[in-house]
């Protein structure tokens, strides 16, 4: 019978392979056995707190074994899981909690009584679970300890069971774009994207997965989801700003797969060992990408660094998509370098006009793509919803065509288009041939207020090591792009500002322009 729950990946791993190493984690090693067993209890003492379907559980963890028992156990009650930054501000963290109204809190060590003492915690909330507390008292009370929590009866396998159509998680996108927008996914849209993923990847349980994006993340989600489906090992390392020890694990644990965004694998090309430790790889059997657009001069690095037996595949998706739409067949990518591919197993991609036709081959419109994973919608925010989601499916807001073969590409996106003196230009186009110049770890770049051109294009760059001039730097513009796409400033940064997930943070790249 098919899985129908995200659950119901976990249980069913830990029924085929109970001693099979479900994470890795500092030094820990947790069995499927273990990882089900603190699920089935966490999800148990959520019961005995009166959880019910469809209720509202925040998780304010950072990535670990006790994020990925309550994730686990939170569905498993028939709840709703809400992964938050643990670094997001007091001001957002007290708006999302109120607009969510969740029924208990699951969070980090400290946090409880942080919670408590900014007032934060919404009369909704009839308990919180504080990793490092335990306090003796007689109920009712609110704080609970994890081993507290832990020591409920495991919940039966069944208990809490609801529809493939109910909400399983509540994901916030990063706000590029305005704020954050809760993308509300049932358990089908998971289920549904989770199987695509893993028959592409041809993911097996023999896979083991290095993971230094965040869970709360769209895609850190999905890494975590696809290994448990299959029954692989989850390897978790939250210390990227040391990439020399990531790669020192990965060739250590024999890792098969690493994932990462843009601003990821430009890291591991120019401030860590991959180059020297491409020999002590023999395992690593890919990598993918995905996050937004990789200038083609990472992409090319990439395939001269990385093993030769290692496979490359990019990816395209969003958050409203359950994560993952398109992606290139790694031995297509060399001749398709700047597409995003083709829709996965299972999801259709068109490229619509204005009035919502399907484009033909080589015409530039919006990317809309519809399938199983699509989200229901964003919580409490029908207008917003109405703005995506309709008959064609969901409007991605990114602008691109499809080539002769069927492969996809995008040009940008419809918010991101600047006017700049009558001309309608795309900083991606701009920040590719920058790139290019193979002076920069990454750049981004920007339209400020002007009175006369509407928009000035300014360019925030962060060089790699020899320093190249701004002068330098328009030099090669002139030469390659039309007068009104040259950047009248280049700034040269020690590092352009990024939201947890490594993504590019435009709204703050803008600030410190200002």
């Amino acid at each position: 019978m098919e899985l129908q729950m995200v659950h119901s990946f976990l249980e069913s791993s830990a029924a085929a392979r109970p001693d099979k190493v479900a994470l890795v984690h500092d030094g820990e090693r947790v069995s499927y056995r273990q990882l089900n067993r603190s699920a089935s209890r966490l999800a148990g003492f959520l019961l005995q707190r009166g959880v019910l379907p469809g209720d509202r559980i925040v998780i304010l963890l950072s990535n670990g074994v006790k994020y990925a028992a309550s994730y686990y156990g939170v569905l498993k009650a028939g709840a709703v899981a809400v992964p938050l930054n643990v670094e997001t501000g007091q001001e957002t963290l007290g708006r999302l909690l109120d607009e969510l109204q969740p029924a208990g809190i699951i969070v980090e060590q400290g946090g409880g009584h942080l919670l408590q003492q900014f007032h934060l915690v919404p009369p909704s909330v009839r308990f919180l679970v504080a990793i490092d507390t335990s306090v003796p008292g007689d109920e009712p009370r609110l704080v609970w300890g994890w081993d507290e929590a832990l020591m409920a009866e495991e919940l039966p396998e069944g208990a809490g069971k609801v529809s493939p159509e109910a909400l399983a998680s509540i994901i916030y996108t990063s706000g590029s774009t305005g704020q954050p927008k809760g993308v509300m996914l049932s358990h089908r849209n998971i289920v549904s994207n989770t199987r695509s993923i893993t028959q592409y990847l041809r993911l097996t349980e023999n896979d083991i997965q290095m993971v230094v994006l965040p869970f709360f993340y769209v895609m850190g989600k999905s890494l975590l989801n696809t290994h448990i489906a299959v029954g692989g090992t989850v390897v978790i390392n939250n210390n990227f700003a040391y990439t020399a020890s990531v790669i020192r694990q990965m060739a250590e644990e024999g890792v098969t797969g690493f994932s990462g965004v843009p601003s990821t694998y430009a890291y591991l090309l120019h401030r860590s060992p991959l180059a020297s430790f491409r020999d002590r790889l023999p395992s690593l059997r890919y990598c993918t990408q995905a996050g937004g657009h990789m200038p083609r001069e990472i992409k090319e690095r990439l395939l001269q660094v990385l093993p030769p037996h290692t496979k490359l595949f990019i990816m395209y998706g969003a958050t409203e998509a359950a994560a993952r739409l398109t992606y290139v067949e790694p031995e297509r990518l060399p001749e398709k370098l700047g597409s995003i591919g083709r829709a996965i197993p299972g999801v259709t991609v068109r490229v619509l006009d204005a009035q919502g036709e399907e484009l033909p081959d080589g015409a530039c419109g919006e990317l809309v793509a519809s399938g199983p994973n699509i989200m229901v919608g964003y919580w409490n925010d029908p207008e917003a919803t109405a703005r995506v989601l309709d008959g064609n499916g969901y409007h991605t807001g990114d602008l691109g065509y499809r080539d002769a073969d069927g492969y996809l590409y995008v040009t940008g996106r419809k918010d991101h288009l600047l006017k700049v003196g009558g001309h309608r230009i795309d900083p991606q186009e701009i920040e590719e041939v920058l790139m290019s110049s193979g002076t920069l770890l990454e750049v981004v770049v920007l339209g400020l207020d002007d009175p006369l051109l509407g928009k000035k294009l300014v360019a925030l760059a962060v060089p790699l090591g020899g320093n190249p001039s701004d002068r330098t730097l328009l030099s090669f513009c002139h030469a390659r792009l039309p007068r009104h796409k040259i950047p009248g400033e280049i700034r040269l940064v020690a590092a352009l500002p990024k939201y947890p997930s490594g993504k590019i943070d435009r709204a703050s790249c803008l600030a410190l322009c200002g």
